[in-house]
C-alpha cells in the first residue's frame, strides 16, 4: 500500500473537474442508491475498504495547500 505523495495528474483532475454535474444528474434519476453515503460498501467493500486506507495514508498538491 501507498504512503505518502500521490503524484499529480493533470489529465485525471480535468477529467473529473469536466465529467461532472449532467452525467451524475442522469445516473441518479436512474439507478436507486446512487450518490447515498455507504453505497460503495455495499457495492464493493473489498474496494471500499483500500481506498479508504489509502486515502487515509497518501496526500495530494490539493491536500498541502489546505
Amino acid at each position: 500500500m501507498k504512503i505518502g505523495f500521490r503524484k499529480p495528474s493533470l489529465k485525471k483532475s480535468l477529467k473529473a473537474r469536466t465529467t461532472g454535474k449532467a452525467k451524475r444528474a442522469v445516473k441518479k434519476a436512474l439507478v436507486p442508491g446512487y450518490g447515498k453515503k455507504g453505497m460503495g460498501f455495499l457495492k464493493s467493500p473489498k474496494k471500499s475498504v483500500k481506498n479508504s486506507i489509502y486515502h487515509k495514508t497518501t496526500f495530494g498538491l490539493g491536500d498541502l495547500f489546505k
